[in-house]
């Protein structure tokens, strides 16, 4: 009988068990996230962005910097499907190439903010005391500026262009991160495998980051889905005052700008790049909407 029952706890302990058992959890939530329509939708938008942007060659019928100033500000046709704009350039072929510009702004801001919200989060959510009271006021204060204002005032300083506006988007937007991972930390940390790590002597910080991140990715992936689009939105925002990506790289928010003046005239020019925006954050936001009702059961 003994032996019996250890035999049972080996399997169902065994690391093929809990594969088999994480895979299907995965299978689970995958039915459930099919269920949803919003949040198909939502994946397939932003599929359909991955794709565009990985075969924009293929897709965009001309050049995107090639001007032909004496087709310039041609209404969409068949020729050129959104028109062109002050310098003759197929609008169509800049908001392809475009989705491009967009995928490495929001890749490299989630590949700097992530890291940083999150062990600062379970960091101060751990630890507590005077480390939970400087590293929350911190967070306070780049909480109490509008994200655009305060984007704006670090790219003012570091000069525009893309790379510059990646990093003022990114020292803006790791707040929203730190506080989610510091409220699943005092969750987690009052749990009896965390105390049973802590009697067998770990240290503080491996405990924070083998046991503790860990547990807090779920939480932070949504996060990091619905915050896609404001990264966006903000770095539209730098690209219309100018600030973000520079002529003639075809940035969206820099195209509504270039459109502006004719935007009674010529509407074409800056409303599809418009569209393109409001459709990507769209689909960002529904696919978070579902990622969220799937993965946090909260």
């Amino acid at each position: 009988m003994a032996v019996t029952s250890r035999t049972a706890w080996l399997t169902t302990d065994s690391p093929t068990s809990r594969r088999q058992a994480r895979l299907g959890q995965l299978y689970r939530q995958w039915l459930a996230f099919r269920r949803n329509r919003l949040a198909l939708a939502g994946l397939g938008i932003v599929v359909a962005l991955l794709l565009i942007a990985a075969f924009a060659p293929l897709l965009a019928p001309q050049d995107p910097l090639a001007q032909n100033l004496p087709g310039r500000l041609q209404p969409p046709s068949w020729q050129h499907l959104f028109g062109t704009d002050s310098l003759g350039r197929d609008i169509y072929s800049r908001i392809v190439y475009g989705t491009r510009v967009t995928l490495v702004i929001v890749i490299l801001v989630v590949i700097l903010v992530g890291p940083i919200g999150l062990l600062i989060g379970a960091a101060s959510g751990y630890l507590g005391g005077w480390v939970d009271r400087l590293l929350m006021r911190i967070t306070d204060v780049f909480l109490a500026f509008p994200r655009l204002v305060l984007a704006l005032a670090f790219v003012a300083a570091l000069g525009p262009g893309l790379e510059n506006a990646v990093i003022a988007i990114a020292i803006t937007a790791w707040p929203p991160y730190a506080r989610v991972a510091r409220a699943e930390t005092l969750i987690i940390r009052s749990q009896d495998y965390i105390a049973a790590v802590r009697l067998q002597g770990a240290s503080q910080w491996r405990i924070v980051w083998k046991h503790v991140v860990p547990m807090c990715l779920p939480s932070l992936i949504v996060r990091t889905t619905l915050d896609m689009a404001g990264i966006i939105l903000t770095a539209a925002g730098l690209g219309f005052l100018g600030l973000g990506a520079q002529p003639p790289i075809p940035e969206w928010g820099a195209m509504i700008s270039a459109g502006r003046e004719q935007i009674f005239d010529q509407w074409w020019v800056a409303t599809f790049p418009g569209l393109a925006i409001c459709i990507v954050a769209l689909g960002f936001n529904l696919l978070g909407d579902g990622l969220r009702d799937v993965m946090d059961q909260r």
